[in-house]
């Protein structure tokens, strides 16, 4: 993954929620300041930053949870990328 991905997701969601403080590892939905309507925004914000499209497989809530959950999203979909597939 590149070594900016999690800070590149980080930025993205504290430029949307200024003021708002979290761990790379809390659930942001559980946190009640993102939304469902937020979470086709970081679907949007991940493909276009990383250069990929997430596939049906991918679009889980659960790969949108916390910046770990996407940066690994991230990570899994650039290696296959790269691999090829």
């Amino acid at each position: 993954m590149p070594s900016d991905a999690r800070g590149q997701i980080r930025d993205f969601i504290t430029g949307k929620f200024p003021g708002v403080e979290f761990a790379d590892g809390d659930d942001i939905f559980t946190l009640g300041f993102a939304t469902s309507l937020f979470a086709m925004q970081l679907v949007m914000f991940v493909e276009k930053t990383f250069g990929f499209e997430i596939g049906n497989e991918d679009l889980e809530m659960a790969n949108f949870r916390s910046v770990d959950a996407m940066a690994a999203l991230v990570d899994r979909n650039l290696d296959a990328v790269s691999a090829g597939r």
